[in-house]
């Protein structure tokens, strides 16, 4: 896989670029401005290594489409993110192709800390229907972002999905290719008694399968083994608040654990290296 981080400023103009067969590197001597993006293509489909940033922890995602573009966060934006991020004068960016073995393992497959709004090519995804009064601090990346502090609300480390008292809300997490699911955790925020709970959550799968899990007034872990099954996506939903004076039930995160779909690491690592030319 032919791996390229680029630099792009707001006019579409390249400021730096490295490509690397597998895993490539780019060291950036410049403060970001506003309008810049962080771009990585990719040769082809598959499973990679970002480190995007110094201050937020790599993460192993799947790149569906050839390129991903991340906005740089300025403003509101900045403040779900580490205070360093993206800060400062010089930036070490990498990408590097995932090895067979770290992709057959049994993993949290809903984190990815380089999610946001405008990325259709990067998995997992995560959207909602709704999210509180639209601050980043309250969007749907951060249920999957990794961040799992719970006992405040309002800035990093302690973003959450905010539903806006809607009891309605959804949030859907896209997977980008078939996988096997075995089972699903979640975080709720737990910034008590600012912040109430739910007490019970549904989720759908992309198979029209709907399974409900009883939760509890908890910052800690509370997990559900699941009949495996192969899914894109699921969607949380059915978000039943309980009966307390809060009106602010939120979630932290959500992990949804499992592997690939039986067969698809082995396609993806013989396709890779088929494309890979020969040694002279």
């Amino acid at each position: 896989m032919e791996l390229t981080l680029k630099i792009v400023d707001a006019d579409g103009f390249v400021l730096a670029s490295h490509t690397g067969q597998d895993e490539t590197f780019l060291v950036y001597r410049q403060n970001y401005g506003e309008g810049d993006c962080v771009v990585v293509e990719a040769s082809e489909p598959g499973h990679v290594f970002l480190a995007l940033d110094n201050a937020i922890h790599p993460g192993l995602v799947y790149i569906r489409e050839n390129g991903y573009c991340l906005a740089v966060p300025f403003g509101d934006k900045r403040k779900s993110y580490s205070p360093n991020a993206f800060r400062g004068d010089i930036h070490r960016l990498s990408a590097r192709s995932a090895r067979p073995d770290e992709i057959v393992q049994r993993r949290n497959l809903a984190v990815n800390p380089w999610d946001d709004h405008a990325n259709r090519a990067l998995f997992p995804h995560a959207r909602a229907n709704v999210e509180t009064r639209g601050e980043a601090v309250f969007a749907a990346r951060n249920a999957i972002d990794g961040e799992k502090a719970n006992d405040n609300h309002g800035f990093w480390p302690y973003t959450s999905w905010g539903i806006n008292r809607d009891p309605k809300a959804a949030l859907t997490v896209e997977f980008g290719r078939p996988v096997r699911i075995d089972e699903i955790v979640f975080y709720l925020r737990a910034d008590f008694p600012h912040d109430s709970w739910w007490e019970q959550a549904s989720v759908t799968f992309s198979n029209g399968a709907t399974s409900s899990f009883p939760l509890v007034k908890s910052g800690a872990a509370q997990g559900f083994s699941i009949e495996p099954c192969i899914v894109e996506w699921v969607e949380l939903h059915g978000l039943i608040k309980a009966p307390d004076s809060s009106p602010y039930p939120a979630l932290t995160q959500i992990e949804i654990w499992g592997t690939e779909a039986p067969g698809a690491a082995a396609v993806e690592d013989e396709a890779r290296h088929t494309a890979r030319p020969p040694a002279l």
